[in-house]
């Protein structure tokens, strides 16, 4: 069976999200208050957890700052009362993506599903209906990264070239299910659209790589990073002809490196398992928030809304186009600070700047031998997916010495990180650092970095 997929409607979301950013900042504001009345009302309707949060509210009248804000925790406990659908259940829908063949299957016919990481504990479970998804292929498709703007226009879909995603391919994840979706519904993209796995030696990476000689590479920073210095160095061959990152903080200094090393431009996006198309970039380099279907408020400390400019300390995402599993006010763990001027491309969407995932990248090598360099997300899908271990900070303490600590307590964490250092151990030999060795510790508490920051990875100050 195919998955989920309405042409019609996403076609006409399409034509609409082609002329808000330039109808302006009143006809983008009654987009999005038509759209979270709607929300809310669907909410009420469909959802009893929604039902027992708003009792007393009227959601035709509410002001959105005025609903409680809700977690990922919380949500993933009251799940089946949280969905708006009965035939979604949490025990099925994890027996669903425990099962690697059926990525990008449709659950129940008619509804795409994928996991988040567990980098705040338990992995969230994400369902999405044919009107979501409609959302998302037509903001990708309409607002998507454009570095070469006029061969995107005569060649919109990028029909006769290769696209990569390197990232973590095993599992039921956003990426890795949208681009399985991609290939099943439309032949010609089966043939250009290819998953590369980053769990594998930088070698083999990049002999992967240059096998397939990928016009477009979208993946990480810090892995467009490795591949820049793989470049660099002159064991890569293959230049694409643009780099899409996403899903890390991409400094200007990065970006650059990248850029200069790889001769081709580098296009950042903002996107998360909640809401797959949160921002992309203009031809200025400025994220632009899509507001007509999402909302983002940035709070401080004590959770008042900040001004234009400001950034925040935590971020509340509404999700408006899910309504059989509505987000509302949720904590989505990103600091976003909304510019207070307007971006110089004219689009009516807020232009952001984003401070999300720091992790850094493992360098790991004897003195003298060159250094094997490790993603942040490889350790994090190794620790998660083969270990289970979702509570953990990995700290490198020197060319070959890694702290992994967990905060949780007795023989039950014991056990876990014995299988995580397992299978770190057995990961880092595959790709070629050897003579690494793991210290574990449990009942303490993550460490910050040198900006202060919490980091789940991270390579200690000498």
């Amino acid at each position: 069976m195919l998955p989920p997929f309405d042409p019609w409607l996403t076609s006409r979301i399409a034509l609409d999200a082609a002329a808000v950013p330039h109808a302006g900042a009143q006809a983008l504001a009654d987009r999005q208050a038509r759209r979270l009345a709607d929300l809310l009302r669907a909410a009420v309707r469909g959802s009893a957890f929604y039902r027992r949060r708003f009792q007393g509210l009227d959601p035709t009248s509410v002001r959105l700052e005025e609903l409680p804000v809700v977690r990922k925790a919380e949500l993933m406990g009251a799940f089946d009362d949280w969905v708006a659908d009965p035939a979604l259940r949490l025990d099925a829908l994890r027996r669903f993506t425990a099962d690697r063949s059926r990525i990008a299957d449709p659950f129940a016919e008619r509804y795409m599903v994928w996991e988040s990481s567990g980098s705040s504990g338990e992995p969230g479970i994400f369902v999405q209906d044919a009107q979501a998804m409609a959302v998302y292929d037509a903001l990708e498709f309409v607002r998507r990264p454009a570095a070469r703007s006029l061969e995107r226009l005569m060649n919109p879909f990028g029909l006769g070239e290769r696209i990569a995603f390197v990232g973590a391919t095993g599992g039921h994840f956003a990426s890795t299910v949208s681009i399985e979706r991609l290939r099943r519904l439309n032949p010609a993209l089966s043939l250009s659209l290819h998953s590369i796995s980053f769990l594998q030696s930088s070698e083999a990476l990049v002999a992967e790589l240059d096998a397939l000689r990928p016009a477009v590479v979208a993946t990480y920073p810090s892995v467009a990073l490795l591949l820049a210095e793989e470049r660099m160095a002159g064991r890569l061959h293959t230049v694409p002809r643009e780099m899409w990152t996403g899903g890390e903080e991409l400094s200007a200094t990065r970006r650059g490196f990248v850029a200069q090393a790889l001769g081709c431009p580098v296009v950042d996006s903002y996107g998360a398992s909640e809401f797959l198309t949160l921002a992309s970039e203009c031809r200025h380099g400025r994220l632009h928030l899509n507001s007509d279907w999402a909302i983002l408020e940035s709070l401080d400390a004590q959770g008042r809304t900040v001004r234009p400019g400001e950034r925040g300390a935590s971020t509340l995402l509404t999700n408006l186009a899910n309504h059989v599993q509505p987000l509302i006010r949720y904590e989505l763990g990103d600091r976003v600070r909304q510019d207070a001027e307007p971006c110089p491309c004219g689009s009516a969407l807020p232009a952001i700047e984003v401070e999300g995932r720091n992790d850094d990248a493992l360098r790991l090598g004897r003195p003298g031998a060159r250094a094997v360099c490790v993603p942040p997300l490889a350790v994090s899908t190794v620790l998660e997916d083969d270990a289970g271990l979702f509570d953990f900070q990995l700290v490198q303490q020197g060319p070959c010495e890694l702290l992994l600590r967990t905060g949780l307590r007795g023989k039950a964490a014991d056990a876990s990180l014995r299988r995580a250092r397992a299978a770190l151990s057995a990961f880092l030999l595959r790709i070629g650092a050897v003579g690494v060795h793991i210290r574990c510790r449990s009942g303490e508490r993550e460490c910050r970095g040198a900006s202060g920051k919490l980091q789940r990875i991270l390579v200690a100050s000498t």
